[in-house]
């Protein structure tokens, strides 16, 4: 019973966004003295949340590799880019949960944090035990490489390692060297309110949700958000997410679970089809310049 014709400005609006977060990758790529092609940017971009979908994380290494063969760039570089695009975009994602909870604190202040605790154990004591062991396996493992670097400079091995490790310190100092901060913010503001704008064009393609507004929006997308954490892509959690959260302002169960999977039908469908499609294109985006390369 929606009204899918809703649907379009909702995968207009989840286009943008990704091409706004390609405009900001670019951006940081500038301080290295990367001329990118957003063509080539946005391609990979799609290609890499499509191999999200199938292997976690996989795209985040697929994305850098393939930028790298068709722009000529260095990929420890690029990987060290995309930890302070990770890194940035998480900051922003507690700042909006800060927000959402201080313009609704009465109904989803308990609600945020009893999701924000079934990330952790059931059993805090070994949450605890654990995050404990991977912080001494961190510190234990970068001391044995600093005295490997320092006991065989020489080998082969360890100087392509430092190689990369430099790149990748280099990547992350970007983000001090970005000269374009103001239009990196607007950029990053842009990406959340497509993101936000999603929900809320949606809210009205449902009789069900028709009457919600943009407060109940910024619920569902701390809520939505926090699935595609929890699972890749948000596979099974992310209606389930939506429905609990909808909950909160009377949506019945079913009726919130079908717009969580009618929302996640559409970015899922919009993320397979432009992926596939930038996957198949990309080669001939760039085949002059591989023709000149040759030749």
């Amino acid at each position: 019973n929606a009204n899918y014709w809703m649907i379009l400005p909702v995968a207009l609006m989840s286009i943008v966004s990704h091409i706004a977060r390609s405009m900001r990758w670019q951006l940081l790529m500038e301080p290295m003295g990367y001329k990118t092609k957003l063509s080539n940017v946005f391609s990979v971009t799609m290609i890499g949340y499509l191999a999200n979908a199938a292997i976690p994380r996989l795209g985040e290494l697929l994305k850098c590799t393939i930028l790298a063969k068709y722009e000529k760039l260095k990929i420890e570089k690029l990987v060290g880019t995309i930890i302070v695009e990770r890194g940035f975009d998480m900051i922003c994602y507690l700042l909006f949960i800060g927000l959402t909870v201080l313009i609704q604190i009465g109904k989803v202040s308990s609600f945020v944090e009893s999701k924000f605790t079934q990330l952790k154990s059931s059993n805090d004591m070994f949450f605890w035990l654990k995050l404990i062991l991977i912080l001494i396996t961190i510190y234990l493992f970068v001391k044995l490489v600093k005295l490997s670097f320092k006991k065989y400079p020489e080998n082969k091995f360890i100087q392509k390692t430092k190689g990369f490790i430099d790149g990748l310190l280099e990547g992350l100092n970007s983000i001090k060297q970005l000269k374009k901060r103001k239009q990196f913010i607007a950029l990053t503001l842009l990406i959340w309110a497509m993101y936000l704008g999603q929900i809320y064009i949606g809210f009205m393609g449902m009789k069900g949700t028709s009457m919600l507004d943009i407060t109940a929006a910024c619920s569902v997308l701390t809520l939505a958000t926090l699935s595609m954490i929890v699972t890749p892509g948000g596979i099974g959690s992310f209606p389930i997410f939506v429905m609990q959260t909808l909950l909160i302002y009377g949506i019945p169960a079913t009726m919130g679970k079908a717009f969580g999977w009618m929302m996640w039908g559409v970015s899922t469908g919009i993320m397979i089809i432009v992926g596939l499609t930038c996957l198949a294109l990309i080669p001939y985006l760039n085949k002059s310049k591989t023709v000149h390369i040759n030749s």
